[in-house]
């Protein structure tokens, strides 16, 4: 029987090499360049932690959300949810109620997690020592303050509710701190020196990363129902819609040095 099982298994490898290609690619970790730096030490602008903790529901909204029989996510939703409460009693013959809790955002699928380390050219450090007749030194040191936004990608209901299921999945992907809105302040420094030969010109680029994350949210109309001792959550009116975000990645820096004449 396991050798039949093996057989099959192999066989729809082979027959969908792209079920191969999808399971490698879910599996595989986000690689972060050499060039990229944590500088939240030396960030002279102090970011909030956006940490997303993952809300556990209670045990009446564990039974609701699963006689739902779609998967529901939105931390709102369920936090609402942790927050009521339905006391069944034996006197409840022939009771009825449907209550209408409003359209949701339900949860969000990712379909895809990139990064582009280079989202924001942020600043530019210059070393001119084209009269020169020794090497000299060039550190990153911040110019201006820069404020670094990224967003959704197109307008949808409950944006902030998709929002926020998006950074959730993201951050579990990438292990990455991230926000919507990051801050790198003025007179950020790092001591890692880059040497500019005599002769020449010498750039250090500073860029913000952030990353891109694609997907589809699932949205539909939730009413709680009541029958007797019996209480299920009703989902109707199912819709699906494609959505994308750019993520910051707080605190992280991508540094590029170029040589010229």
């Amino acid at each position: 029987m396991k050798k039949v099982l093996y057989f099959t298994i192999v066989l729809l490898l082979f027959a969908n090499p792209l079920l191969v290609e999808q399971t490698n690619a879910a599996n595989q970790s986000l690689k972060i360049p050499s060039s990229v730096t944590n500088i939240s030490k030396e960030n002279t602008y102090p970011n909030s932690s956006q940490d997303q903790p993952t809300l556990q529901p209670s045990a009446l909204s564990k039974e609701l959300i699963e006689s739902a029989g779609i998967p529901i996510e939105n931390p709102h939703l369920v936090e609402m949810l942790n927050e009521s409460s339905v006391s069944g009693t034996p006197l409840a013959l022939g009771y009825r109620a449907t209550i209408y809790l409003g359209r949701w955002a339900l949860g969000y699928q990712s379909n895809e997690t990139v990064a582009n380390w280079e989202y924001r050219k942020i600043n530019i450090n210059r070393a001119d020592n084209r009269g020169g007749n020794k090497t000299q030194e060039i550190r990153y040191s911040q110019e201006k303050r820069q404020v670094i936004k990224g967003g959704l990608t197109a307008k949808v209901p409950n944006a902030e509710d998709v929002k926020s299921m998006m950074m959730q999945k993201a951050m579990e992907r990438t292990k990455l701190p991230l926000a919507f809105e990051t801050i790198v302040g003025a007179g950020s420094k790092r001591d890692q020196i880059y040497n500019v030969p005599s002769e020449k010109l010498g750039y250090l680029y500073a860029y913000a990363p952030a990353i891109n994350e694609k997907g589809k949210v699932t949205y539909g109309e939730v009413y709680l129902v009541l029958r007797g001792n019996k209480r299920k959550l009703v989902v109707k009116n199912v819709t699906s819609q494609g959505i994308g975000a750019w993520i910051p990645v707080q605190d992280h820096v991508t540094f590029g040095f170029h040589v010229g004449n």
